[in-house]
């Protein structure tokens, strides 16, 4: 799975530029492998069994007690499904790119590789070193492929991220130090005993600077921008994948080796994953860009993964990682039919697109199946997520929940307004033709529309998956 990417990106580089029918090729099928193996990972997982499977470990650097230590359990087997899910209609959403093929793809196979690395690392080193890699393509990705004031958006998202990484650093550092047991070895490192000042320090430097990633309140303000000034694809890596390793680090680094550290600063992670939840659905409402409402929405819906954390217990932390694949299929969803919407009619405002439905049958029907999502609506892979939340919620924090649930009808008032505006009416004369998308063009619409309705009418199994691997953090967290 990390090696098809990577791979696939060995093969660009010896490719010419004008070979670009195989360029495209190469990407869907290295992104098609990691698919393929995500999804036998999955379904193969033995989720009775539980804890570390398809263990790889091997030595890299003794003294330092450095491991190559990847391997799959319940909270990052959905995590790289989703990923294998996201990179393979990324690359087919941007089958017709003309502009410098060979450069975009092989920058896309780089982030691509750096994510699957960070979900799979078990020893912190390489964790660190795949969550370098897969920040850094963006800028490049941004500035070169991208609109929208794209210079300012690529350096903007860059300087908060590298801030974010600013933070991880002492963060990891501390932790190898205060341990004493001269290894970057996670497993290794639950067991080791920590002071409550050096937990409570150690966490919320972790947490803020993983937080920056996942769009937390106040740090969020690079994401929008970024949304809209990159491509699609990006756009749909960028809220799909890319917010949700912020979150998977404070899953897989901060909350097991610091419990302490966590029950501390719990409360006010939930308060500022309230804040998330209605302030970013506020500032959907008043966008006029559809890309920018679908930003804003992102930060709206990875507070309900901040919620998930401040909260604890069995329901809010399932919700919360539920949330994260939920909103990652969704978001992508919405970019790639937004990125459509622009290069057929050439504009993403709001008020210019009337009477989509009428011209766009299957484009129009997915944005009401990611609109449904967005909101909640039951039989979609949202509706769970943000169930499971609000029960673990409503126990503990039951004012809080009030107050998040203002987040709640917010969405549904722009959610709606918007699909009310873009696909009722009639069709403005310059697009009055269009269609929709080729047959290559269909199959991630399709994809990613079937994965919501999957999720959400059966979602089993992908809560069994979930609960599998939260039963040890759990333990740790003295049952939430």
């Amino acid at each position: 799975m990390l090696l098809s990417p990577f791979v696939g990106l060995l093969i660009l580089l010896c490719l010419k530029n004008e070979q670009k029918f195989l360029i495209r090729a190469v990407s869907v099928v290295a992104g098609g492998i990691s698919l393929g193996l995500a999804i036998f990972t999955f379904v193969a997982y033995d989720k009775a069994l539980g804890g570390l499977q398809f263990v790889e470990k091997y030595e890299w650097v003794k003294t330092f007690g450095i491991t190559y230590f990847v391997g799959v359990e319940g909270l990052n087997a959905p995590m790289l499904l989703l990923t294998g899910i996201v990179i393979f209609t990324g690359c087919l959403t941007m089958w017709e790119l003309e502009e410098r093929t060979k450069e975009y793809f092989i920058w896309m196979m780089a982030l691509v590789t750096g994510v699957f690395g960070v979900f799979m690392s078990y020893d912190m080193f390489f964790f660190f070193l795949f969550y370098e890699i897969a920040v850094v393509p963006m800028y490049i990705l941004i500035l070169v492929w991208g609109s929208t004031r794209k210079e300012y958006a690529a350096m903007k998202l860059t300087l908060y991220l590298m801030a974010g990484s600013g933070l991880i650093i002492p963060g990891i550092l501390l932790l190898y130090a205060s341990s004493g047991l001269n290894t970057f070895n996670m497993v290794l490192l639950h067991g080791a005993h920590f002071t409550p000042w050096v937990q409570k320090v150690a966490f919320i430097l972790l947490f803020f600077g993983f937080g920056v990633l996942a769009a937390v309140w106040p740090l969020h303000t690079w994401s929008p921008d970024g949304h809209v000034a990159a491509p699609t694809a990006v756009s749909m890596l960028h809220a799909g994948v890319l917010l949700k390793l912020g979150a998977y680090g404070v899953f897989r680094l901060s909350m097991p080796i610091y419990p302490e550290g966590w029950a501390y600063w719990a409360f006010p992670i939930a308060i500022i994953g309230a804040v998330n939840v209605v302030y970013g659905a506020l500032c959907a409402m008043n966008q006029t860009d559809l890309k920018y409402v679908i930003g804003y929405s992102s930060v709206s819906h990875m507070g309900y993964v901040l919620l998930g954390i401040g909260v604890g217990g069995m329901y809010a932390l399932t919700g919360a990682v539920f949330q994260m694949f939920a909103h990652g299929i969704m978001t992508a969803l919405f970019f790639a039919l937004v990125g459509y919407v622009y290069e057929t009619t050439h504009t993403r405002q709001i008020a210019e697109l009337t009477g989509l439905m009428r011209v766009m049958p299957l484009v129009s029907a997915a944005f009401v199946i990611a609109g449904a999502a967005s909101l909640g609506l039951p039989s979609t892979a949202g509706f769970v997520a943000e169930l499971l939340v609000y029960v673990g919620l409503i126990k503990t924090y039951p004012l809080l929940a009030a107050v998040a649930f203002v987040g709640v009808a917010v969405t549904a008032t722009y959610v709606l307004r918007m699909l009310s505006r873009i696909l009722l009416g009639e069709p403005q004369p310059s697009y009055a033709d269009a269609t929709d998308p080729t047959f290559i063009g269909r199959i991630p619409i399709l994809l990613l529309a079937t994965t919501i309705m999957l999720a959400g009418l059966f979602p089993a199994s992908l809560i069994e998956t979930i609960q599998s691997g939260l039963k040890p953090l759990l333990a740790r967290l003295g049952g939430g």
